[in-house]
């Protein structure tokens, strides 16, 4: 037998460490369905963004919700007695139900673009555009009159590229009906939706 060959427990140390070595290296590169994930969020997200950040202000947003049932209780509904108690009644209900009013919003712009099929053309188109765009960056730096194009100025050629798909569809009429409509919905709730008793006290504590 050679001299230089490991015999008994030198031997199985030996085996220990290569195992070792063997799991350290698996820990040290995820799987390729990690790596997917990793890959596909940089590619789609821009820098500063994640898909952690939407979620956890998705749940914020959640956990700050009042329930839909008082949101909508006719019963405390009523007429302001004048201005002075309308204005009061906007700004207290807005920073008291502003979750709902968020997800009131969102409703609203999807259903707008739900209904419009010219619309989620658009938005395909742009999304498209800026996906490819953000490809070719991630190849090589994007330079245009001497200037590296950063990603809002990549969501920028992205939507002048597909600002006539945006025009054909009616967008800015879809964009002044939400607006309007989300101001028509939350106004008239915040102005006619009594204040609770404990805000109305927080307001007599205010006002002394």
């Amino acid at each position: 037998m050679p001299s230089g060959a490991p015999k008994g427990e030198n031997c199985l140390v030996d085996m220990d460490s290569k195992a070792g070595d063997l799991f350290s290296a698996e820990d040290a590169h995820p799987t390729g369905t990690v790596k997917a994930n990793i890959w596909i969020t940089e590619l789609w997200l821009p820098k500063g963004f994640s898909v952690s950040m939407a979620k956890e202000w998705v749940d914020r947003r959640r956990a700050s919700i009042r329930p839909w049932a008082g949101f909508v209780d006719q019963r405390k509904f009523s007429k302001p007695r004048n201005f002075g108690e309308m204005c009061q009644r906007v700004v207290k209900n807005v920073d008291t139900y502003n979750s709902n009013y968020t997800f009131i919003f969102l409703g609203l712009i999807l259903y707008c673009i739900i209904s419009s099929p010219l619309l989620l053309i658009a938005l395909a188109v742009f999304a498209g555009a800026f996906y490819i765009i953000h490809l070719k960056s991630l190849e090589s730096k994007l330079v245009v009159f001497g200037k590296e194009l950063t990603v809002p100025h990549q969501m920028s050629l992205a939507g002048a590229v597909s600002l006539p798909v945006f025009w054909l569809a009616g967008a800015g009429a879809a964009v002044f009906w939400v607006l309007g409509a989300t101001l028509f919905v939350i106004g008239t709730h915040a102005a006619f939706r009594e204040l609770e008793p404990s805000e109305m006290e927080e307001l007599l504590m205010e006002s002394v």
